[in-house]
C-alpha cells in the first residue's frame, strides 16, 4: 500500500500480537507525526527491555536481576507455589493482593495442534522445585480454556504421587454478569465453585 520505510514500520508493527492491519497502520502514523524527542525515547526503552530484561533464574517470571522481586522476597511463603502459563498472569493475580505465596511461569500451556507439548513447558524445572520439599501446596492457575484445562489436569496427575495438597483456580461468573448472558460451562463451573455463606 506504502512505499519505503513507513510500509516497512506498518509491517513491523503487524507482526505484533494483537496489532492487526489497521492499528498498524494508525500507529505508525502516530510515529510519524510525533516528536522526535518521544520516538527516541521509545526506542531507546525498547532497546532497554530487550537488553536488561530476562527471565528469573528460579521462576521465570520476567526479571532485570538473576532473580525476580517476588524470589528475592523473604516475606514471601515458601510453601504455597502458583503455577502460571505466561508472565502477565503473575501481574493479574500480584493485583488482586491476595496471594502471598511463589510462582512458577510455565511459558505457555499444553497445545497439541500447535505442535507445544509438555516437553516444550517448564514441566521439568517445576517438578525439580516440588522435589525439593518445601512446598506444601500447587495453585494450577492456568487459563480456563481447553489447554489451560489439559496442562493443569496433565500436572495434577504428575504431582499427585508427591502428595501435595493441588488446588485449581475457580472459575464461574463474572462480577458484574447476568445470568441469562452466562453460557452452560461458565455457569457450570460457578455451581461447582459455590460455597457457604
Amino acid at each position: 500500500m506504502y512505499e519505503g520505510a513507513i510500509q516497512d514500520l506498518i509491517d513491523e508493527l503487524g507482526r505484533l500480537p494483537g496489532i492487526g492491519p489497521k492499528s498498524a497502520q494508525r500507529i505508525a502514523f502516530h510515529v510519524l507525526s510525533a516528536d522526535p524527542i518521544d520516538i527516541k525515547r521509545l526506542a531507546a526503552v525498547l532497546l532497554r527491555v530487550k537488553e536488561s530484561v530476562h527471565f528469573c533464574e528460579v521462576c521465570f517470571n520476567v526479571a532485570e536481576a538473576d532473580r525476580c522481586r517476588i524470589c528475592r522476597d523473604p516475606r514471601r511463603s515458601e510453601e504455597v507455589l502458583c503455577v502460571v502459563e505466561e508472565p502477565k498472569d503473575v501481574v493479574a493475580i500480584e493485583r488482586t493482593g491476595e496471594f502471598r505465596g511463589r510462582y512458577h511461569v510455565l511459558g505457555g500451556a499444553i497445545n497439541p495442534l500447535e505442535g507445544i507439548g509438555p516437553d516444550n513447558l517448564r514441566i521439568r524445572e517445576l517438578m525439580a522445585r516440588l522435589a525439593a520439599g518445601a512446598i506444601k501446596e500447587l495453585i494450577l492457575a492456568t487459563d480456563p480454556n481447553t489447554e489451560g484445562e489439559a496442562t493443569a489436569t496433565y500436572l495434577a496427575l504428575m504431582v499427585k504421587p508427591m502428595g501435595l495438597i493441588v488446588t485449581r483456580l475457580a472459575s464461574g461468573l463474572p462480577v458484574g454478569g447476568d445470568l441469562e448472558y452466562a453460557d452452560e460451562i461458565t455457569l457450570g463451573r460457578a455451581f461447582e465453585g459455590r460455597r457457604e455463606m
